[in-house]
This record gives structure tokens, sequence and C-alpha cells, in this order.
């Protein structure tokens, strides 16, 4: 398997971890709940918005045979605001309530392994973002799909700055820093994930040459993307 920057670990602690001040003690009590009974047709910022007034870290919905299953994990920065979340638990969003109950911090890292690692089917897949806006696993799929201008990047180091973006795609895409947008919590802070907007959809085709390549210590995944999603992102970053 790959080097997965999501499990690098320091002393024991993962780089997750440390980048959300996650500080040791007991490791089970992993700041992660899960949903159930989720609308279809919902998507991270509906997520976002059920659990206003708290500090998402990551959601992550989850697909079964291809479609989305109505589940989700939301990471929390802290113990204290994962209870706040529980209390959530048979409110509404939309016409359906919804469960909140405790996952595992082995649950949640089996998801990213899942998302992250290109060989790893199960039989859940997993994904970040709208259902229609996920790409499948590999090359010759994401060859396959119908692109637009704009791709995701996933796994940046928190660093990464707009100049690193533009660098690593190189000079051959006329990429400025006018054409990325570094996707951050409400807090200011990086996710690790950003929207490169190209000069059209063929150019962005090219530039999937670049999947898991490196930036510094970390590979960084690209994915199929549109103008809406980046949209989404720059919404939540400015809540």
């Amino acid at each position: 398997m790959e080097s997965n920057p999501y499990f690098s670990t320091r002393g024991g602690i993962s780089s997750f971890q440390q980048s959300y001040g996650y500080r040791g003690g007991n490791l089970g009590a992993f700041p992660v709940v899960r949903l159930r009974g989720l609308p279809f047709n919902c998507d991270d910022l509906d997520i976002y918005k059920f659990f206003s007034g708290l500090d998402v870290v990551d959601c992550l919905l989850v697909n079964k045979n291809g479609r989305f299953s109505g589940e989700a994990f939301v990471v929390f920065p802290s113990m204290m605001q994962t209870e706040f979340a529980l209390q959530k638990d048979r409110q509404n969003m939309g016409r359906r309530y919804i469960e909140v109950f405790r996952g595992s911090k082995m649950e949640y890292y089996h998801a990213i392994a899942a998302e992250v690692n290109s060989g790893g089917a199960t039989e859940h897949e997993y994904r970040r973002g709208s259902p229609v806006s996920r790409p499948k696993k590999s090359f010759e799929d994401k060859d396959q799909m119908e692109y637009t201008e704009v791709l995701k990047l996933r796994g940046l180091p928190y660093s990464a700055t707009k100049s690193d973006i533009v660098d690593f795609f190189g000079e051959e895409f006329g990429l400025g820093e006018e054409n990325v947008q570094i996707a951050c919590r409400s807090d200011g802070k990086a996710t690790g994930e950003a929207f490169v907007e190209f000069e059209s959809a063929e150019m962005a085709k090219k530039a999937m040459c670049k999947d898991k390549m490196m930036i510094g210590s970390r590979y960084v995944e690209l994915f199929l993307s549109t103008p809406e999603e980046a949209r989404r992102a720059d919404f939540r970053s400015r809540q």
C-alpha cells in the first residue's frame, strides 16, 4: 500500500490527530460521530448546516454498491464538540430525522483507507462531497468520465500555498495563483484540499497525469470536480 499521509505517525500519534489537537489518552475516544438516515440527495454542505455552531473537521459520505447509502462520518476537533453533536440525534434534515451515534476511530480510518488507497475495494465505498461528483478510483475510469475545467486536489500539505500548487503542475498548464482555490475550514485552517481551474476541460484531462505525484512528503490525489463544488467549498470557508 502506498504511503498514506493520514496515517503517518510521530511518536504513535497520527499526523491527522496532531493537526486537530488530539493529545493522546484513550485512543478509542476519537471525536467522530456516525450519521444514518440522510437524504439521498444530501451533500457535505447539508451536514455542515445540520451541525451549525460546531466545527466540522471532516465529513465522509458512504456509498454502497455505487450508490449513496444515507450514512456519513463526521469528525470534530474535540470530544466535547462530539458530545454536542450527539445531542442532534433524531433531529430533522428536511423531512427526515437523522440518527447520530458514536463512531469509532477504526471505522473512520477504514473509511479514509478505502478512499485514499486506489486498490482498496471494499463492500462500502466512501466519498467526500456530492454523490454526482464522486469519481471512480482508477485512472482508466477517470479517463472515461466527462471532464470540466476544474480538478480537485486532496492530500496537500497543510502548509501548501497557491504558488506551490502552480509549481506542482508546471509551466505547460499556464496556471497562475488566480486559478487556485485552497479549501479552508471556518477557522481559516487548510483542509488539505484545493480546486484548480484550467483553461479548458481538455487541459484538465491532460493534467490528470499529475495524479498521485508528490508535493513535499505527500502524494496528491486528483479528482474530477465542477465549478459548483469549488463554489460550495469557498462558501464553507467563509462561514
